[in-house]
């Protein structure tokens, strides 16, 4: 099926997409109560259960392993596989989607968006700084979205090319084993810290509480857990290890084919320049990328399989966006404007060749403008 090609807007047709996106928001808002609340604690129950099987079988594997030798492999494989399922449900549906204070209305201070501190080495007052605000406000904007190649990736043709970025596919590889960390130190600009212009002192007073977390997870997963199986610790230790490195790579493959899809674009500072509700959408849209795979994959990325819808509605509970998306379809069609989604082995084909590709010096293509030229020139005066 060939890809539908995205039509320059009038204005009227801009402010027209932005009223019927901001009212299908305001009709499911409208729904939002009990059954959200119950969805997001049977998730949380879900978190916990299977962390804690995970935890009994590597235990189990550990300690058993050392009497009955078949039990060592399969119960540490499936007990590293369950915690890695855990985290990973913590991570994307419970912590990503409560720090976007999807659920502050049911006064649950366990799912309070603004105190939620999640199971990763990066502090939650970071994350909602770095991603709720520069990112969601300004996605896909050059000088503006830090999360654009995440300051070591060239993503994009438009991203200024340095013999660096020659070695950024094995840098991929690794950035994905320890995604979490890269998180973590987002916020700390560290390459400004390098390059002197950021203090010493700066740089401590703002490391401090990423260390702080940092050193509570290492010793959680690490020392904590691992000891509590006595001299048979190590199984416990690399399990831990395992569901960590799985949780990584699966998160950096959601988020990656969520923003680095062949058809997403990237754009100036300019472009946002008294930027109307409808261009904010629309630029949302052509910043986005989805995945098929129905209700297993939708719980497994957090619902991040709809990427277009949540960078639309990001304080909407996440698991109502297979629903919303069915309209949010139809009215990107009715407006001319591609809807990206895909498989995620060919989305993340697609990110793949893109970080292939863009290691070496490469052009910008030409696109089709997002509005008509009388409607950009309006709305920057």
């Amino acid at each position: 099926m060939s890809k539908q090609r995205n039509r320059a807007l009038s204005a009227q047709e801009l402010d027209r997409f932005g009223e019927e996106l901001d009212a299908l928001r305001a009709r499911t808002l409208a729904q939002v109560g009990k059954v959200d609340a119950d969805y997001i604690r049977r998730v949380v129950a879900a978190v916990r259960w299977t962390g804690l099987a995970g935890r009994a079988l590597l235990y189990v594997g550990a300690i058993g392993g050392a009497f009955v030798s078949w039990l060592l492999w399969p119960a540490c494989v499936l007990g590293a596989l369950l915690l890695a399922a855990s985290k990973i449900m913590e991570n994307m549906e419970v912590g990503h989607n409560v720090m976007h204070g999807q659920y502050d209305w049911m006064r649950d201070p366990h799912l309070d968006g603004r105190s939620y501190e999640w199971d990763i080495v990066a502090t939650g007052d970071n994350w909602r700084k770095t991603h709720n605000y520069q990112h969601h406000t300004w996605t896909n904007v050059r000088g503006m979205d830090d999360d654009i190649g995440y300051g070591l990736l060239r993503i994009f043709p438009e991203q200024r090319w340095r013999p660096f970025y020659l070695l950024q596919p094995p840098i991929a590889v690794v950035f994905a084993l320890l995604f979490q960390w890269g998180v973590a130190i987002q916020e700390l600009r560290v390459g400004r810290w390098l390059a002197g212009k950021t203090t010493h002192r700066a740089m401590w007073r703002k490391f401090v509480p990423v260390g702080r977390k940092m050193g509570k997870q290492l010793f959680k997963d690490y020392v904590l857990f691992p000891l509590l199986a006595g001299p048979f610790f190590l199984p416990v230790l690399l399990g831990n290890l395992v569901a960590n490195g799985i949780r990584n790579v699966w998160t950096y493959v959601v988020i990656f084919c969520g923003h680095f899809t062949h058809d997403v674009e990237v754009f100036p500072k300019e472009s946002v320049r008294n930027e109307s509700r409808g261009h904010w959408y629309l630029r949302q849209l052509r910043g986005s990328a989805n995945l098929t795979g129905g209700k297993a994959m939708n719980l497994m990325t957090g619902n991040l399989s709809h990427q277009i819808e949540h960078h639309f509605y990001p304080d909407i509970p996440a698991w109502r966006y297979a629903s919303m998306a069915v309209e949010v379809r139809e009215i990107c069609a009715r407006y001319g404007q591609h809807y990206d989604t895909g498989s995620l082995p060919r989305q993340f084909a697609e990110v793949s060749w893109r970080i292939v590709r863009h290691a070496f010096p490469s052009r910008p293509r030409k696109r089709r403008p997002l509005v008509r030229a009388e409607t950009l020139a309006e709305a920057q005066g």
